[in-house]
């Protein structure tokens, strides 16, 4: 049983932790306004960069499709780009992004393929590590910058745009989080090489003719757009982090507070009953006198 003084160390402790915890939980707030405004400005150039390859690539067909909208013309080596945070204490933020890509691996190995994982960020390399060590082949580490940006991105894509000229794989998928608000960030799974040919292209009646011709404009567009997806990719892995880490943060600061509350009674109640018994004592010693 802790002594009153045990009990008066622990709440103290537990109130330093609260502080820290809450003075986190403010910082993560205040990043997450930047980082969700960056984010949610990428995504209309990331589908309006979709729109245009869409209307051009639906003209480009067979042999004349450049080999990032082609493929290898096999499926068989599968590439997954998991895309998790440098920083702890968000949550499940990156246990669940972790549970998505070994889903898709598991998946995939059923399906007889071969998987390899290239990752980014920290925290998600030790449980991947511990399933799939002998498949993890490159990485790209992301926590030697404040806050990783587009030259970052370009640097990723343009390694797994090289590893796809050189024959490493045939498909890869950017596995990362999406941010839909401060208590939601959901793990996805999108095929990023080849680029997925469009379905739909929009519909027109102009006749527009392209200078170069559609396989060259497809020949620059095609990487750039690469590069936009895995950019936003980061912003939607920035916003999910602090959204994540202001729940996170808050949850302890209130479980920090109840634990304090669960505490200072304990405490009452044991300082009540010491001097409750030194009163009986006293009277006792009293009383015999």
């Amino acid at each position: 049983m802790a002594s009153l003084k045990e009990l008066k160390d622990r709440i103290g402790s537990v109130k330093s932790t609260q502080k820290i915890t809450k003075a986190k939980q403010m910082v993560a707030a205040a990043k997450l306004r930047r980082a969700q405004a960056a984010a949610e400005a990428a995504r209309p150039y990331a589908d309006r960069l979709g729109d245009v390859m869409a209307s051009i690539a639906g003209k480009v067909s067979g042999d004349s499709a450049p080999k990032l909208l082609a493929g290898t013309g096999s499926d068989q080596r599968h590439l997954l780009v998991v895309v998790n945070t440098d920083k702890g204490l968000c949550g499940g933020l990156n246990a669940n992004i972790v549970k998505a890509a070994k889903l898709k691996a598991k998946d995939l190995l059923a399906a007889g393929k071969q998987v390899e994982f290239y990752l980014v960020g920290k925290k998600g390399r030790a449980p991947i590590k511990r399933d799939y060590a002998d498949k993890i082949t490159a990485g790209f580490d992301t926590s030697t910058v404040k806050l990783p940006g587009f030259e970052e991105a370009e640097a990723i894509a343009t390694e797994l745009l090289e590893m796809f000229e050189d024959g490493k794989f045939d498909v890869a998928h950017l596995v990362y989080p999406t941010f839909k608000s401060a208590l939601a960030q959901d793990p996805t799974v999108d095929q990023l090489i080849p680029v997925p040919a469009p379905e739909t292209a929009a519909d027109s009646d102009a006749v527009v003719e392209y200078e170069p011709g559609e396989e060259e404009i497809l020949e620059e567009l095609l990487p750039r757009y690469v590069k936009t997806q895995v950019f936003g990719a980061l912003l939607e892995r920035e916003a999910s982090e602090h959204g994540a880490s202001m729940t996170a943060m808050d949850n302890a600061t209130r479980n920090a507070g109840e634990l304090i509350q669960s505490l200072n009674i304990e405490y009452n109640r044991r300082r009540q009953a010491a001097i409750t018994t030194e009163l009986i004592e006293i009277i006792a010693g009293a009383e015999a006198l």
